[in-house]
């Protein structure tokens, strides 16, 4: 069994403590990383304090240049990281929609290159005969990033990429389920960057609160659930580091009558169940008329049930595992309270037997808001279809939940649809899609879904403080 050890000040770390790292869709260990403890995290965040002075001075094309060749350094080791990725989150190399470990490690690198080359330049906000005045973007400094396990190399590199392009520099601590991939990616990194700017812990929650509650670090990236999201935000309110939380989703489509079921069911299978539906801006409750109602969960259950699941190494998978045992068990307990509330299983609604963590691709219908199935997050491959009968209806359920990342609707037309999209309280909404975030566009949650927004200019400003710098002329 593969150990791989951590990356602190550009040395690489083994320790006497080890986390076995399990393959989801076996059941059993299949690789190990090194792990640190509080003390250790202590002094990863001393190596990155040390470089960040050099790093935050280094000329702003050269640290674009040595991003590009972090993304060339992904692309040229794709097929070991996209293995890696696989035996780690049970998602498969290719997957449903062609959403698997192939989608991540191509995101990665396009996220990457395109931040290398977002600028940052003053912005000059008067130059007149009294004076000039400019405001300009400063680095923070130590940024602690804390990444989930569900998509574990395209979220770091969605944190590491715009603080290291800011400036900052970074002490990263993956999740315990799936931190092989990252622990790789930062030894790759290594062989590019300065000592010290890019760190990686290893460790369960008391490594994670170690580095949120540390006076060094200046700023805190989190995805992950909206109670740990609570806690993190309490631990740094002692030094007032900055946020940026993107946190719980239950997002909700909401289908208008006009649409064709058979054309428009495959797109809402998919944007349900990709990644197993183990993604924060996954497509969670599905509102429609009643005039479609029963085809369209009759469609659904067919795809559910003809979807293949499987060994995410295996040809022809669309689905793998849930990822861990404890999420397994999160989702059958949702199936089963489903049954007891009175929903019906249209397709799936067990576990398979197996030494794995596979779960059948499921569709509920009958149920609607109050029920634990619709109003709490799921992040596995059961999804509830909601009955409505008018689209103000449709918009008040979609609304009644404490979280607010995405949302869609479904429709011919366009105009109703915006219409319909722009009185949702969320914080994208996509119109014939959901969950399609891109490098150039601003992504984050409203209500208890989070606090900031990542990608793009947007995201990259998270990553610094302004400076307003005025010149007097008079």
């Amino acid at each position: 069994m593969k150990s791989y050890p951590m990356i602190i000040g550009g040395k690489a770390v083994e320790t006497g403590s080890t986390i076995a790292v399990i393959n989801p869709a076996l059941g059993e260990p299949f690789a190990q990383v090194h792990a640190a403890d509080a003390a250790l995290a202590d002094v990863a965040v001393a190596a990155a304090r040390a470089a960040f002075p050099a790093w935050s001075a280094t000329p702003d094309a050269e640290r674009s240049r040595l991003l590009h060749a972090l993304g060339s350094a992904l692309d040229s080791h794709t097929p070991e990281l996209m293995e890696l990725v696989t035996c780690e989150t049970g998602k498969p190399l290719r997957g449903l929609n062609d959403v698997g470990a192939g989608m991540e490690l191509a995101g990665a690198i396009a996220w990457t290159h395109f931040t290398a080359d977002i600028p940052l330049e003053p912005e000059l906000v008067q130059d007149d005969e009294q004076a000039r005045v400019e405001v300009h973007r400063k680095p923070l400094g130590v940024v602690a990033s804390i990444t989930p396990w569900n998509w574990p190399l395209m979220i770091s590199i969605w944190h590491v990429i715009p603080a290291l392009r800011a400036g900052n520099t970074v002490v990263i601590k993956p999740s315990e389920y799936s931190p092989v991939a990252v622990s790789r990616f930062v030894e790759l990194a290594n062989a590019i960057l300065p000592p010290g700017v890019l760190n990686v812990v290893n460790g369960a929650a008391t490594v994670g609160a170690a580095l949120t509650g540390h006076p060094d670090v200046n700023k805190i990236v989190f995805t992950g659930s909206t109670r740990t999201g609570k806690q993190i935000m309490s631990g740094a309110s002692a030094t007032l580091k900055r946020l940026t939380l993107e946190l719980g989703g239950n997002d909700a489509g909401i289908v208008l009558p006009d649409v064709d079921v058979k054309a428009v069911a495959p797109k809402l299978f998919g944007a349900g169940f990709h990644n197993n539906g183990q993604t924060c801006a996954c497509l969670k409750r599905l509102y429609v008329h009643d005039s479609q109602y029963e085809a369209m969960c009759e469609e659904l259950a067919r795809l559910a049930r003809n979807a293949k699941v499987g060994n995410g190494l295996d040809a022809g998978v669309d689905l793998g595992p849930v990822q861990n045992r404890a999420q397994l068990d999160i989702v059958n307990a949702l199936a089963v309270d489903a049954r007891e509330a009175g929903g019906h299983i249209l397709a799936g609604g067990k576990p398979l037997e197996s030494k794995g963590f596979f779960f059948e691709p499921t569709i509920v219908a009958g149920l609607t808001n109050g029920s634990r199935l619709v109003d709490e997050e799921q992040f596995g491959p059961i999804l509830p279809v909601v009955r409505y009968s008018d689209v103000d209806e449709a918009i008040r359920l979609a609304n009644d939940n404490p979280n607010g990342l995405g949302g869609s609707v479904w429709s011919t037309d366009s105009a109703a649809a915006l219409a319909v999209a722009r009185r949702l309280e969320c914080g994208t909404v996509w119109i014939n899609e959901h969950g399609a975030v891109q490098p150039n566009a601003p992504f984050g949650g409203v209500k208890q879904s989070g606090i900031g927004v990542e990608f793009g200019k947007h995201g990259l400003a998270e990553f610094t403080s302004i400076q307003t710098v005025k010149i007097s002329k008079s």
